[in-house]
């Protein structure tokens, strides 16, 4: 079940809670990937709050929005680069993109396998995805005041699993939003000093989602390799064209 494009803004840009998890998800992101410079980001979902950092150095950055979800202009102030899309039918070549990030996309998703293979089509030679889940072990996924509280949350060997099926390589991962999903002015101010604490513990367990960083694998061909041998010009007849 996907959100509505309206609650996920007001979420992540109109509310204190929301501009705290944007900052510690972005934080975790950076870490994996600092930059993106001239690189095609494609983000998918709701990934737009992750998205800003890479606009200066990147080559193309695209957000796809899903048609049930709906769509925003984004960024504001500057071009649009937001476009709606079928969930498993996205308007981008194959093996165009350098750079995926998907968040509120594959928990949401009633055709995730299909959305995966989408996700593997548009990777071109040596592209990362970055997944970004609710953990199920965690407090935001059992919270329906946030986002991470709907669709279908992951632990971190269940994801692994799924993306082995789909060709996909998992490399690293990391973990984010230590803090409570509580709005409460106490929980609010003690959330810098819970993300710092959880930072150091590099524990998957404690966090309320996990990012997952994974490359499209590349099958070697099948059969056997026959060596081509160069071709000669027959020469039955050569002379025959010449008198005695």
């Amino acid at each position: 079940m996907h959100l509505d494009v309206q609650d996920l803004r007001n979420f992540y840009y109109r509310s204190t809670l929301g501009r705290a998890a944007q900052a510690s998800i972005r934080g975790r992101m950076l870490e994996i990937w600092p930059e993106a410079k001239g690189q095609t980001v494609l983000g998918y979902g709701f990934a737009v709050p992750l998205l800003r950092p890479y606009l200066a150095d990147a080559r193309r950055v695209i957000a796809l929005m899903p048609g049930p979800q709906g769509v925003m202009p984004w960024p504001a102030g500057m071009p649009n680069v937001s476009v709606l899309c079928e969930e498993t039918l996205w308007p981008i070549e194959t093996g165009r993109v350098d750079k995926l990030v998907m968040l509120h996309g594959l928990e949401t998703s009633e055709r995730a396998s299909e959305l995966l293979e989408e996700c593997r089509r548009v990777l071109g030679p040596g592209g990362k995805v970055l997944f970004i889940v609710p953990n199920r072990a965690g407090l935001w996924s059992r919270s329906d005041a946030t986002p991470f509280g709907y669709g279908r949350p992951y632990t971190l060997g269940q994801l692994e699993t799924q993306l082995i099926k789909h060709q996909f390589l998992p490399e690293r991962h990391a973990a984010a939003l230590y803090q409570l999903p509580s709005s409460r002015r106490f929980w609010l101010k003690s959330g810098p000093l819970l993300e710092r604490i959880g930072a150091r513990l590099r524990t998957v367990l404690a966090s309320g989602v996990f990012l997952l960083e994974a490359s499209k694998r590349v099958m070697p061909p099948q059969g056997t390799p026959v060596k081509s041998v160069p071709r000669r010009a027959a020469k039955a007849l050569e002379g025959a064209a010449r008198p005695a």
